[in-house]
């Protein structure tokens, strides 16, 4: 039997990961809302499983930290007994069997799987209802529609590195500016058969004033 909750339970976020030939590019924003409030402005959407593979998080934060611990502890037991660290693909299956049981209840999770193993780069979303998707791109959360926007115009297979995280950094910029519940910082990762590097978390609001003093100089330059 599931509980209702006394109240509505709102979610908003921008995470977003996509692969190109430098590999696999994951970033998100960093703040947790609740409902109209800001419950906390800086945490962590994007989760290290293991040293080839992160996860980006959407929906409620406590079912998000849950399954992300229980597939942390998944992944190493495989290793543990088999010696060698359990696929992508058969990760993301592992994770949707197991979510798949909760189907039609309130729990709330949607991750994207973003890592490189033997086969290569993989992107692979799975979410609370067992659904499991592997793309190229994906943006989840309430920003998603204006990432999306930014991505399907720019996003290309040649991207260099340094493309590639200015337009991840773009995309998440462009859909906090946009979307209410999203917004505060930037978190990118970048994944290649190397594993996992992680950027320096970026502050948003200095990006809007850095774009507001372009569009500025811009609109200067013509009335010259």
């Amino acid at each position: 039997m599931t509980v209702q909750r006394p109240f509505r339970l709102a979610h908003g976020t921008t995470t977003l990961g996509f692969i190109f030939q430098g590999g696999v590019i994951a970033a998100a924003d960093t703040r947790a809302s609740a409902g109209g409030l800001v419950a906390c402005p800086a945490v962590h959407k994007i989760t290290p499983m293991h040293s080839h593979l992160v996860v980006t998080s959407s929906g409620s934060g406590a079912d998000c930290m849950l399954w992300e611990r229980i597939l942390i502890r998944e992944i190493r037991l495989y290793q543990l007994r088999h010696g060698h660290r359990l696929s992508i693909r058969a990760t993301a299956k592992l994770l949707s069997s197991m979510l798949h049981p909760f189907k039609g209840t309130e729990m709330c999770v949607a991750l994207t799987l973003c890592g490189w193993d033997k086969s290569g780069p993989k992107l692979i979303y799975v979410c609370s209802d067992g659904a499991r998707l592997q793309g190229d791109v994906f943006s989840v959360g309430s920003g998603s529609p204006y990432a999306y926007g930014v991505l399907d115009r720019e996003l290309r297979w040649s991207l260099s590195k340094g493309e590639a995280i200015s337009l991840a950094r773009e995309a998440v910029f462009r859909a906090t500016h946009r979307d209410a519940y999203s917004g505060n910082n930037v978190d990118l990762f970048h994944i290649t058969a190397q594993g996992w590097s992680q950027r320096k978390r970026e502050d948003l609001k200095e990006e809007y004033y850095r774009d507001k003093e372009k569009k500025g100089k811009k609109k200067n330059d013509k009335l010259k």
